[in-house]
């Protein structure tokens, strides 16, 4: 039960209420909303989170009681309670998500009006927290009607009220207000916001687009009472549908049809709104919590369409209601076979178990316990082929959901879990490479006592996970959120520091380190050393990656060139390879995946491959290149292929695949990206003495081990494995350091 803890009358039939959901609190975002039932027989009501107070664990909402349900809900009193709430759900403001260098160039001010001021209050909260300067417009009919001025006043200086009567402030509605700050006051706005009245966002959008302003509204009226039908949030977003609970609320003023949305409101007031053809079956208005799950919840992607033009994330996680929902489909297993298939050994049932019951805070520490990297695990791991794989509720129905489970709760953790550095034992460690082995090993060894210190080539942290994988699959903030909390164990990090060339292994061992970590990972490229391969346009697909995911050379104002054409052919189909295509893709080429096996065969997650087809990347399966064509000037123009058949299947069980004679043609191309595997180089391995090597350069360790041949010196991930996976990489990362403590204890 979510009890209501305070509740104010802020204007004759506006209601503010305080209502205890601690879940809630510590996870909404401005912009988001929640849906309340009030008991058994209520209905969900969608309203707009106007603040939290995490240290009280409290939401506030704000509503206007004009149809039964908010009449009703009007009358509960402090000490009564909601049967339910749930969320926060629908999309965060737009702006809490865009780089803060280009936010700090825009100059936004919001316009509110009637009871829409509410759900600008956290907006605003947000910008000023940011150190952002903002305009807030309040608008209503009389002045008993303006609500929160003086909470806005608290925030910033600049607030303008108007009142349509003139019994206060500016004498005329906010449209004409905006004109006025404009023109007569000179203010240098770049982007309005406007929540309040369907025909109010409307012209107040109009005037934005005069004054040739950027313009965000809010279609949180078109759920204001909750009907429980999908037509009641529906709006048409550049001629194409979208729905306020799931895509919304909030979208670009100039692409709605206000007109549309309009008439939608007067039928709804009505009654008169006819079922929905076009039914959205994740709208979360009028689904129901399942009591007993025995399906699979699946997350929501964003639309293919609207995400192959940028690089936003496409699996948009669970909320807390899903993830709960889903958490109860664990069985709980007395013998947990996932435990023994993670390479981290996560307590699996463990944590699930505490988010059953929406323990986040329990649920969060002993996954700390296991894994310092979760939101990355979560989202990478290959988890259908470990835990998920050996899951006891995926023998007769879907297992459960475990990476997004782990997701969920690490996603949590990075905003609410306190982390505190452990008292130092005085010894050292050096840890060399910060990708998914070193930072592994460097937060097990500092949360043993130990003094460590990473060193990392490139100017970014995060190895592969910085340069290899798109924010489309692991946004950036995350990886430097984990990073952030592994540096408050009092992990010390140094950048531009080429272990092998600025300093070498002998020189740390020399120094004051008692042991050495090298997690330097597998980024040499791999080619298949084909006719024409050095043609002007071939690369690797490290390199192509890197242009993108680290130095950013799609983006406007960074120097980096992608180097890529209008045809791409990317040559693999492992994670990497679909990483290049898709990332190809939203450079708008077209783009072609050759594969020599079957589909069956591609290595890649299945999801990874299924989001590639929907956004466009063509699959040339059973193809194999054998030439890169280049034209008179050495540029590439096209690939020869053959076609390949597969043969009886080797020891290893997989069908060795043979060329088909007198099958080659030629596909157009004007890019080739390279991504057939990786390997170490050799900048650690020449540098230090009495170090083993193998035939493919990957550093020679013990059996079941990470200790090398030299004394004092570890390794661990790729650069031992050969290129592998993340969670791999990790767990070898977290070995070494129970090693390393061995070690130093002379155990």
């Amino acid at each position: 039960m979510y009890e209501i803890m305070q509740k104010k009358l802020l204007a004759p039939g506006i209601v503010s209420m305080d209502i205890y959901a601690p879940l809630l609190a510590a996870s909404a975002k401005p912009g988001q909303f929640l849906i309340v039932k009030m008991d058994e027989f209520g209905e969900r009501i969608p309203l707009t989170v106007c603040d939290e107070d995490k240290e009280k664990g409290t939401i506030t909402i704000v509503f206007m009681a004009i149809g039964k349900s908010t009449q009703v809900m009007a009358q509960m009193e402090v000490g009564d309670a909601f049967s339910d709430v749930v969320g926060p759900l629908g999309r965060m403001s737009e702006f809490i998500q865009m780089d803060k260098a280009q936010l700090a160039k825009e100059r936004v001010v919001f316009v509110a009006g009637g009871v829409g001021t509410a759900p600008v209050y956290p907006q605003v909260k947000w910008f000023v927290d940011q150190g952002l300067e903002v305009d807030v417009i309040i608008g209503a009919r009389s002045r008993e009607l303006v609500i929160l001025e003086e909470a806005f006043r608290a925030l910033t200086p600049n607030v303008h009220v108007c009142t349509d009567d003139g019994t206060y402030g500016f004498n005329g509605n906010v449209t004409q207000l905006l004109e006025h700050l404009m023109a007569n006051e000179h203010k240098p706005f770049t982007h309005m916001v406007a929540i309040g009245p369907m025909i109010m966002m409307k012209f107040a959008t109009l005037m934005a687009k005069k004054l040739g302003l950027d313009a965000t509204v809010s279609m949180n009226p078109l759920m204001v009472d909750g009907t429980g039908m999908c037509g009641a949030c529906r709006v048409m977003i550049d001629g194409k549908v979208k729905f306020a609970c799931v895509d919304g609320p909030e979208f670009d003023g100039h692409k709605v049809d206000f007109d549309e949305a309009q008439r939608r409101l007067c039928l709804k007031a009505q009654e008169k709104l006819p079922s929905c053809e076009e039914e959205n079956p994740n709208c979360p208005t009028h689904q129901e919590s399942q009591k007993e799950p025995k399906r699979k919840v699946h997350p929501k992607m964003a639309d293919a369409a609207w995400r192959v033009g940028n690089f936003a994330e496409v699996n948009l996680g669970y909320t807390m209601e899903e993830a709960i929902i889903e958490a109860n489909r664990c069985l709980d297993c007395k013998t947990p076979s996932c435990v023994l298939s993670c390479p981290v050994g996560v307590d699996i049932p463990g944590f699930i178990r505490k988010l059953k019951t929406g323990d986040m805070q329990g649920a969060a520490q002993l996954l700390a316990q296991h894994t310092k990297l979760p939101s990355v695990c979560g989202r990478v791991c290959p988890q259908e082929k470990q835990c998920e794989m050996v899951c006891v509720t995926g023998i007769k129905k879907d297992p459960v959901s475990i990476g997004l489970l782990e997701r969920f709760v690490g996603d949590w953790a990075l905003e609410n879990l306190v982390v505190a550095p452990v008292e130092k034992n005085g010894k050292k460690v050096a840890v060399v490479g910060s990708g998914p082995a070193g930072l592994a090993a460097a937060a097990e060894l500092a949360s043993l006592g130990y003094g460590v210190e990473v060193f990392e080539s490139l100017h970014k942290l995060g190895g592969v996970l910085a340069y290899g994988i798109p924010s489309f699959r692991l946004p950036k903030e995350i990886v430097a959120g984990e990073i952030g909390r592994i540096e408050s164990l009092g992990v010390l990090f140094h950048t531009n520091v080429v272990v092998g060339k600025t300093l070498d292994v002998d020189t740390l061992l020399a120094g004051d380190f008692d042991a050495v970590f090298i997690g330097s990972g597998a980024g040499f490229p791999r080619f298949m050393g084909i006719k024409g391969e050095n043609a002007l346009g071939v690369l690797s697909a490290n390199e192509f990656l890197t242009r993108v995911n680290l130095m950013r050379g799609h983006e406007e104002g960074y120097q980096t060139p992608t180097t890529i054409g209008q045809k791409v052919v990317v040559v693999g189909a492992g994670n990497v390879s679909m990483d290049a295509a898709r990332v190809a893709k939203r450079l708008g080429a077209v783009t072609c995946v050759v594969y020599r096996r079957s589909e069956a065969e591609i290595p890649a997650r299945a999801e990874e491959v299924e989001h590639a087809k929907e956004e466009g990347v063509a699959f040339h399966l059973l193809t194999n290149p054998v030439e890169i064509l280049s034209d008179e000037s050495g540029h590439v123009c096209g690939v020869k292929c053959v076609q390949m058949t597969l043969g009886e299947p080797d020891a290893d069980g997989r069908r060795s695949p043979r060329a088909l004679e007198g099958s080659e043609f030629v596909l157009e191309a004007d890019t080739v990206i390279m991504s057939i595997g990786t390997m170490p180089n050799d900048l650690v391995t020449a540098s230090t003495k009495g170090l083993e090597v193998g035939r493919q350069g990957t550093i020679l360790v013990r059996e079941n081990s990470t200790q090398t041949s030299r004394k004092g010196v570890f390794a661990g991930g790729d650069i031992v494995t050969g290129a592998a996976t993340v969670i791999e990489a990790m767990g070898a990362g977290k070995q070494a350091a129970m090693e390393i403590d061995k070690y130093i204890r002379g155990l």
